[in-house]
């Protein structure tokens, strides 16, 4: 399954990174790595994983041990990343 990250999953990761990186930098590599790992690694072997979306059409995986949801759409082979974002930030309408 081939995976794609959106310009807006990018940005996310840039800035969970720098928000997280201002106080701690070896902790800001660590959570963005693990988010990558969830991608790279758990996604295409169990692509249904995630909860249906609140945007039509996508899913979300909920990260147990971090309070971040990545947002996904599958189309076929490929798996496209839309958005990580925090739990606590409000949920947008559109993806």
């Amino acid at each position: 399954m081939r995976q794609r990250w959106t310009r807006l999953a990018e940005r996310d990761l840039d800035e969970i990174a720098a928000y997280i990186g201002q106080d701690n930098p070896a902790a800001a590599a660590r959570v963005v790595l693990e988010l990558i790992d969830q991608v790279e690694n758990l996604l295409p072997a169990h692509p249904a994983i995630g909860r249906p979306g609140r945007v039509v059409g996508t899913r979300e995986l909920v990260i147990g041990e971090l309070p971040y949801v990545i947002a996904y759409r599958v189309r076929g082979q490929d798996l496209e990343i839309l958005r990580v974002l925090h739990t606590s930030r409000r949920w947008p309408e559109d993806l």
